[in-house]
């Protein structure tokens, strides 16, 4: 495919006559609603499988091609700065485009660029292939984004956005295995071949099965269809122009700033346990690397909870309020980091118990970042305050890459565990201002958001 075609595939797809019988736009929107919801689900766990295949192949990069932590660290490093501009840069694009070759396009290329990572040895080229499919993943959650921002009304945005969060948990979850296993039986490359040729597959079902928004097939905004008010940007039809989007929406929002710092710091903790966690519990308790890979996987599940209960606590404990659950998050993940460190080697089963844990107080606030980034905005900005946020979110994922390794190198894992608990205070000092804001919120030129 051409870049002139690929881009013209990007364009949205044009609005058709409004349906004029409720009955039947009932029915379209029970049955588009469920088939939006489970493919960009579908999609969004497998672009996981190629962005953490890398994760559970890294002891073997070590043992089989000679690489050192530091080396490891620059890879983590590459793929953290391109997803991070790609993020951002994809949501202004996305904002605007059809997510729904957005979506495909990219998960088809990830899985190439990680079909290549495996047929390679040399440094130079690993790290070209792994930065390029770093750019690709961030072509993944802004259509994510933009789906749940037109498909689901605000009152239930909450609910929707943390069901679907849960893919990348999923992904995670589902990756630690069947990487680690490919690896461990027939060799590192075919740990990162079968991811590709799943997420290959997974573009082309997500080719058939996404569509754009609910008018490009003859359907009312949600917001009519679900009885609820339009913000008054999103009455006009007519996408946003990137400066309104850009400095308007999202630069000159004091509110996305302070989510995204914090989104930084979270990400350090997210990707350090992600990235590190399986070579950690190799080194200092012992364990082998289905054993470590096992327990890290479980850092999966405790996030899946984390989501499902950030969700629906914002939303029914706190009135919409997103900032007391992460506060409260931030301030346990601080001590079970430090539980962490000081569990002896034999203690598999509380090394279990902390790492889900841990994915429980990570996740949780990582999910409501972006969700009350995206409320902060339009909805024609969503995807492009998302991704804004997320910029800074893979900014800290890199400081978790080459960073993060040379302090493990100079001060041991001492040094790592200490990052982390850093991080999370961090976290929890720059979010606690913002304990009483109050999203979702209708947003106009000059309001502030609701308090509580």
């Amino acid at each position: 495919m051409s870049v002139s075609a690929m881009f013209t595939l990007l364009k949205p797809a044009p609005h058709l006559p409004l349906i004029e019988d409720p009955i039947q736009v009932e029915k379209a929107y029970k049955y588009w609603r469920l088939r939006i919801f489970y493919s960009v689900y579908l999609g969004y766990t497998l672009y996981y499988f190629t962005r953490k295949s890398f994760t559970f192949v890294t002891p073997y990069l070590i043992t089989d091609l000679g690489f050192s932590k530091g080396d490891i660290g620059w890879l983590v490093t590459i793929s953290a700065i391109t997803y991070g501009v790609s993020k951002f840069t994809s949501g202004i694009l996305c904002d605007r485009s059809n997510p729904r070759y957005f979506m495909a396009i990219g998960l088809l290329l990830t899985g190439i660029f990680n079909l290549l990572f495996g047929f390679s040895s040399s440094f130079l080229l690993l790290l070209l292939f792994w930065g390029l499919n770093g750019w690709f993943q961030g072509w993944g959650w802004p259509p994510c984004t933009k789906q749940l921002t037109y498909w689901f009304s605000r009152k239930e945005r909450g609910t929707w956005w943390s069901a679907c969060a849960t893919s990348h948990t999923m992904g995670g979850f589902l990756i630690a295995y069947l990487a680690a296993f490919c690896a461990q039986i027939w060799g590192w490359r075919t740990g990162m071949f079968v991811p590709a040729l799943f997420c290959i597959v997974g573009g082309v079902i997500l080719l058939e099965r996404l569509r754009d928004v609910p008018q490009s097939l003859g359907l009312p905004p949600i917001e009519k269809f679900k009885g609820e008010a339009l913000e008054p940007e999103d009455m006009n039809e007519e996408p946003l122009s990137v400066k309104r989007i850009l400095f308007e929406q999202v630069l000159k929002n004091k509110y996305v700033w302070v989510l995204s710092f914090s989104s930084f710091f979270v990400y350090v903790v997210r990707i350090a346990v992600n990235d590190w966690g399986t070579l950690y519990l190799v080194e200092t308790k012992g364990y082998s690397l289905i054993k470590a890979a096992s327990c890290v996987s479980l850092f999966e599940i405790g996030g899946f909870l984390g989501i499902l209960v950030g969700g629906f606590g914002s939303d029914r404990w706190f009135q919409g309020r997103r900032a007391p659950f992460m506060v409260l998050c931030s301030a346990g993940l601080m001590f079970a980091v430090l539980g962490f460190w000081y569990i002896a080697p034999g203690q598999f089963i509380l090394s279990c118990v902390l790492t889900t844990l841990i994915g429980f107080l990570v996740f949780g606030p990582q999910m409501l970042l972006g969700l009350a980034a995206s409320e902060m905005v339009s909805k024609k900005a969503a995807s492009t305050s998302n991704g804004f946020t997320g910029c800074f979110s893979y900014l800290g994922a890199a400081v978790a890459g080459y960073p993060l390794g040379k302090i493990t190198e100079v001060w041991g894992w001492w040094g790592f565990i200490a990052t982390l608990v850093f991080c999370s205070a961090a976290m929890l000092v720059i979010l606690l201002p913002m304990w009483s804001i109050k999203t979702p919120a209708i947003f106009t030129k000059g309001l502030e958001p609701a308090t509580a």
